[in-house]
């Protein structure tokens, strides 16, 4: 049987390096593609299972005229992709420096439309099977809190739901996960109530455990939070922090 391989967007995250594990563990070849190459290398050589099946790949998810040729330069092409790049700035931050909510704005959402379009045009690449996006319960309603965050993910899970129906005659699945607070240096910090918190392993089985399904929230204390948030009225949205 052909092993299959997976593209790993944003490889340095958290979620991701848990999810190359997971994938190793399943027998697929990784390409782990992040801008800080140097501990996306000391975090593969530093697991076994990894050092034989993982490649480092740079990638830059902000720079999208670099988008083509990385995509040209794969060592392979990829049967799953995973775009797992985030970066966050607090919502008082990016309203007064707009330097922060651009950066968010290239990472979640215009650097994932510019890579994904051009995984998904690729009709050269037969074994394209399944795209997964990482996206988040603040993308659901716009809390005065973080708004500018959620809009990036609230925007990126919209695409994704609209290039799941473009890639439904191709046979080709997308996923997007829709996850609350994880525990990870991209949260750190920030005082969120800790029955609450999920741990990067558990995101990252919802990952590799991805179903047909397009929303994917793990946890059963979110998939409540989000079902609650998706109906309650704006009066009451407007009393969140």
């Amino acid at each position: 049987m052909q092993r299959k391989t997976v593209l790993l967007l944003g490889a340095n995250s958290d979620v991701a390096k848990a999810a190359m594990l997971r994938y190793a563990a399943k027998g697929f070849r990784i390409m782990a593609a992040s801008r800080n190459t140097d501990v996306l290398s000391s975090f593969v050589s530093q697991h076994p299972p990894l050092r034989e099946l993982a490649t480092v790949l740079y990638f830059d998810a902000a720079d999208v005229d670099s988008h083509a040729a990385f995509y040209a330069q794969l060592p392979e092409k990829p049967h799953i992709v995973v775009y797992a790049a985030g970066y966050l700035r607090h919502n008082e931050e990016a309203l007064q420096d707009f330097a922060g909510s651009l950066q968010m704005m290239q990472v979640h959402y215009i650097g994932a439309v510019s890579i994904l379009n051009i995984i998904a045009m690729d009709k050269e690449n037969a074994r394209l099977d399944r795209i997964i996006g990482l996206s988040s319960l603040s993308g659901v309603r716009g809390r005065k809190s973080n708004f500018i965050y959620g809009s990036t993910k609230s925007a990126f899970t919209q695409y994704l739901a609209g290039l799941r129906q473009y890639l439904f005659k191709g046979r080709v699945t997308v996923n997007v996960i829709v996850a609350g607070y994880i525990r990870s240096k991209m949260t750190a910090g920030l005082n969120l109530p800790e029955s609450l918190m999920l741990e990067p392993d558990f995101i990252a089985k919802a990952v590799v455990e991805a179903g047909n399904g397009f929303i994917i929230v793990p946890g059963f204390k979110w998939k409540i939070i989000y079902n609650i948030l998706r109906i309650m009225p704006e009066r009451l949205v407007a009393k969140l922090p």
